[in-house]
């Protein structure tokens, strides 16, 4: 006896049937085919009925991007590599940054692509491995160094990147970086106002760009105010909130303790909020805060205190821009953006 065929007559007559491209849902949409793509990348310069009908369409025919097709016509990847380190001193920094990235890419077609980057390892081994095996079109990463390998190696290349941070090369390089010597100057000139003479702020480690600028503008303000500085040693930005906390409380055992603090970042006015806290120190009375708000969570720190804001969604957006610039390939005056504190200073909730 013949077996019996269980496939159905449907299921033979769907593995003949082409598969459906951008072609044939724009035949069928009435529309040309960069329209179609526009419109299935979500693009805001395409008409919100246009989108809704095309995206119909699509779905109907079952129609799927073929990344590997669009790969082998156009030589990319449409994918962007966003490298970050799993111990960042901002609270939802991840959530801030990503938002606004997506924004600026919104319509490119783009997809991002996260990895981690450990700043104890090997960070060039990453973007070696991206750039020989063409597993993005574009780097993004953070926490950049003053003569950062990946920055060198990804111009000897002329691989697309971004750096969240600039370097102290001499050659150009595209970056987008916040303004955090004027920062800095802004938060302890405030203190100063508020009476406060000895200032404390516990740093990001001397190799990446950022903490020179910060400790360049401390050193600055601190000696056209007339007021001390107090850089602790032995910590900074990455150290365990336990040691922190430990050093803070060192400080105030002693006959000189500071009675104002630059935070640079959430997580360190928190460390330091609870730390004083534990002290039975009140800030605005014994001492005074100055930190960086870079999200909503600073709304909830009690007691209330004064910040000022690094806007790190503009930052995501200005991040995508840049990008979008470099693999066009304009002028390196576009790809360069430095980001000005949001003042004045703002009471915390």
């Amino acid at each position: 006896m013949p077996r019996k065929n269980l496939v159905s007559k449907e299921e033979n007559a769907a593995d003949v049937l082409p598969r459906p491209t951008l072609r044939t849902v724009a035949a069928e949409a009435g529309l040309a085919v960069t329209t179609v793509s526009r419109a299935l990348a979500d693009d805001p310069r395409i008409a919100e009925a246009t989108r809704k009908r095309v995206t119909e369409v699509a779905n109907r025919q079952g129609y799927v991007p073929n990344r590997a097709a669009q790969r082998l016509r156009t030589g990319r990847t449409k994918v962007i590599s966003l490298l970050l380190n799993t111990r960042h001193e901002y609270l939802s920094f991840t959530s801030e940054f990503l938002a606004g990235m997506s924004e600026g890419l919104q319509g490119t077609g783009y997809a991002i692509n996260i990895t981690a980057d450990s700043l104890g390892g090997d960070r060039m081994e990453v973007i070696r491995q991206i750039r020989r095996h063409s597993l993005a079109d574009a780097i993004v990463f953070t926490r950049t160094e003053c003569f950062d390998d990946r920055v060198r190696y990804l111009l000897e290349h002329g691989f697309p990147f971004v750096s969240h941070g600039r370097t102290d090369f001499t050659t150009p390089h595209p970056f987008v970086d916040f303004d955090n010597e004027a920062f800095v100057r802004q938060a302890i000139e405030r203190l100063v106002q508020k009476g406060r003479q000895h200032i404390c702020i516990v740093m990001p480690n001397e190799r990446y760009t950022f903490g020179q600028h910060l400790r360049f503008g401390a050193r600055q303000a601190a000696i056209s105010c007339g007021a001390q500085l107090t850089i602790p040693e032995g910590v900074d930005l990455d150290s365990e909130p336990d040691e922190i906390a430990a050093t803070l409380r060192a400080l105030h055992a002693g006959p000189d303790a500071p009675d104002g603090y630059v935070c640079v970042g959430e997580v360190m006015a928190l460390i330091t909020l609870a730390g004083l806290n534990d002290m039975g120190l009140t800030p605005g009375k014994e001492v005074d805060l100055v930190a960086k708000r870079a999200s909503p969570i600073s709304n909830h720190f009690r007691p209330r205190i004064e910040t000022v804001d690094e806007d790190l969604r503009a930052t995501g957006r200005a991040m995508a821009e840049v990008l979008l610039a470099r693999i066009d390939g304009r002028p390196m005056e576009e790809m360069q953006v430095l980001l000005k504190p949001n003042g004045p200073f703002s009471i915390s909730g």
